[in-house]
């Protein structure tokens, strides 16, 4: 296995880990980017946790088949209940929802005593997860946002002694993301465009209702002038 068979999404959040990094990979679905950096690096090491029993039984095979049983543990179970005593360095979960990221990180607080970086590429939701770091002293230090297989992912990387504040206007920035609104590239301005129709069509569904939400229509509405400007200052 070798690099090229990581996804476009996949080998960018593998580029954020440090070198002899000592790492766990939630729900490593195959252990593909263990796989791929532990090849890679003879003296990074990594836990793949994976709660479902295909992907965990794929994982132990993929792992057995390339002869890294010595830099990979493959081990099943719920979120960071696979790390245990292992003073892991760096954390990456990728391809959930935001919300279940944050649930995941929630759950999981006491497993990140060692833990300086976390990289993590929600599916949805990302700005669940850039209040997260915010809230508990992770410095979001580095954003991407790319288009692949007709899908856009955002990856956020967050350190936890990084001095730099990122935001300028938080009410704006954890929903689009501080690095991303200034560089403002075609994914970006393409996803921005979607959500804006998403919500108008939102909004119209919710006003042919019997009992409106007013309070949810009037934030789709205020995010909708969001990304208007957002999008109107290209």
């Amino acid at each position: 296995m070798n690099e090229r068979e990581l996804s476009k999404r996949l080998a960018i959040v593998a580029s954020y880990l440090p070198k002899k990094a000592f790492f766990a990979d939630i729900g490593s679905d195959h252990a593909y980017l263990p796989v791929v950096v532990c090849s890679q690096d003879h003296a990074a090491k990594a836990i793949a946790g994976e709660i479902n029993e295909g992907p965990f039984q794929s994982a132990k095979k993929q792992v057995e088949k390339q002869s890294l049983e010595e830099q990979i543990e493959v081990i099943k179970g719920d979120g960071l209940s696979v790390i245990t005593n292992q003073p892991i360095k760096q954390l990456i979960i990728a391809g959930m929802g935001g919300g279940l990221i944050r649930t995941i990180l929630d759950n999981g607080k006491d497993k990140l005593t060692t833990v300086d970086r976390i990289i993590v590429q929600p599916n949805v939701d990302a700005e669940l997860v850039r209040i997260w770091f915010d809230q508990h002293d992770y410095v979001l230090t580095a954003e991407e946002i790319i288009k692949e297989d007709g899908h856009i992912y955002e990856i956020l990387v967050a350190d936890r002694q990084a001095s730099s504040n990122p935001y300028q206007d938080k009410n704006k920035e954890y929903l689009f993301g501080p690095f991303l609104i200034r560089e403002k590239n075609a994914a970006f301005i393409e996803k921005w465009e979607s959500e804006q129709k998403k919500r108008e069509r939102i909004i119209a569904q919710m006003q042919q209702a019997v009992d409106l939400d007013q309070e949810k229509i009037d934030r789709l509405k205020k995010e909708i002038v969001q990304i208007e400007e957002v999008l109107g200052g290209e």
